[in-house]
């Protein structure tokens, strides 16, 4: 016979009961010194966690991960260290204090105390530690309550002065070595915070993958600016074709007139396509680099990229020649804003670079686009990085 089980069993009340026995008893206070005296160290640190908001349910994942790897080590009988960690710094402290002070932009935090700009940010700055020290408070009772065994009377915080110190120092010494230097980035930019944002913060916060209409233009090949090498190509071909245009994708239009470069795959195959009737040709990806015709899904068929391409464009085009990437490189082209002064201003620093096809082939891929990349340094990370690496 099973014994008769109350129904109005208080679990909550169990639970903090049970929760007290651990503590009073020091069961976890010698769990943490278990192996104080061993010569197996196994080391561990805490990356912290952001001290701005009650725990989630990925926190509780995180850090039940966290506490497995360290019990096993525990139980081989290495020597560790139970740190807990908070992240005290970053938008997200800022943006929900500003919430809580109903400020709508920056400026606002300096008139928290009107008159004095000083002590306006003194005290935005004191309410974001205040916010830190409430939230760490909680998520250290959450992580208690989830049997998450640390140090918690000897958790670091990244807004502590030596936390602020050492990373002072270790600039410092960076800097006498010569390993920082001053420069230039392209960054993600929130014009409402007035700050760069990290990709974490940009993967983390409604960052979608979209499919929407892109943008192909036609940019004149200028056989007026060319390298001893482009040179050799355009006179192989011009006898044949009279006008010859890259055709050049982007998902992006809105930065076509900071444009700089066109990338090319220099392990693709390019073809030459005649517009038939206006001594028009147009250059567009052929073959990937295992030398495989690309091809598109066009609704529940695949295509071959040429008829993907030509099929809203009126007239017909037949493909009169194939040169590989490599050969397009060096290649000059005009573009439709070159008549504006920070256009011009841009072709007159960098002559031999402005306007000109280059290497992009870790960018260039052929499963989408024509195989020929608008670049535009100023408005992008991988546009950028190229154009530092090219001299643009």
């Amino acid at each position: 016979m099973f014994r008769k089980v109350s129904s109005d069993i208080d679990f909550i009340q169990m639970e903090k009961k049970i929760f007290g026995k651990w503590y009073s008893s020091g069961i976890i206070n010698d769990y943490l010194h278990l192996n104080d005296q061993s010569d197996k160290k196994f080391s561990f640190l805490d990356g912290p966690i952001t001290a701005n908001n009650p725990m989630g349910v990925h926190h509780a994942w995180g850090r039940t991960y966290k506490d497995l790897w360290q019990r096993f080590f525990n139980m081989l009988g290495y020597k560790q260290r139970f740190q807990n960690g908070f992240d005290c710094q970053g938008l997200w402290v800022e943006v929900e204090v500003e919430k809580e002070l109903k400020i709508r932009n920056k400026k606002d935090i300096e008139n928290l105390i009107p008159g004095n700009k000083k002590a306006s940010i003194a005290k935005f700055v004191q309410l974001c530690k205040e916010r830190v020290k409430k939230y760490s408070s909680i998520q250290t009772e959450q992580s208690k309550k989830l049997g998450y065994f640390m140090d918690w009377d000897n958790s670091y915080y990244t807004m502590s002065d030596e936390n602020n110190y050492l990373i002072w120092y270790f600039l410092k010494t960076c800097y006498q070595k010569g390993w920082i230097y001053k420069g230039f980035d392209s960054v993600p930019w929130c014009p409402r915070c007035e700050t760069a944002i990290s990709q974490h913060e940009m993967l983390t916060e409604d960052y979608k993958e979209l499919t929407h209409e892109t943008v192909f233009l036609k940019l004149k090949i200028n056989d007026t600016r060319l390298s001893q090498d482009a040179y050799k190509v355009i006179k192989k071909l011009k006898h044949k074709f009279k006008n010859i245009y890259l055709l050049v994708w982007t998902t992006t239009p809105w930065t076509i007139p900071a444009n700089v470069a066109v990338g090319i795959n220099t392990k693709f195959t390019y073809g030459i396509w005649e517009h038939k009737g206006n001594d028009e040709a147009v250059i567009i990806l052929e073959k990937d680099e295992n030398l495989d015709n690309v091809k598109r899904i066009s609704g529940n068929k695949e295509i071959s990229i040429s008829e993907y391409i030509f099929s809203g464009i009126e007239g017909e085009f037949e493909k009169k020649e194939e040169v590989s990437g490599t050969e397009l490189v060096g290649l000059h082209y005009n573009a439709p804003f070159d008549s504006l002064p920070l256009v011009k201003n841009a072709g007159k620093e960098k002559p031999n670079t402005f306007h000109t096809v280059v290497d992009g082939s870790e960018i260039v891929v052929s499963d989408e686009g024509t195989g020929l990349l608008h670049v535009a340094p100023g408005a992008g990370k991988e546009d950028f990085d190229l154009g530092k690496r090219e001299d643009l």
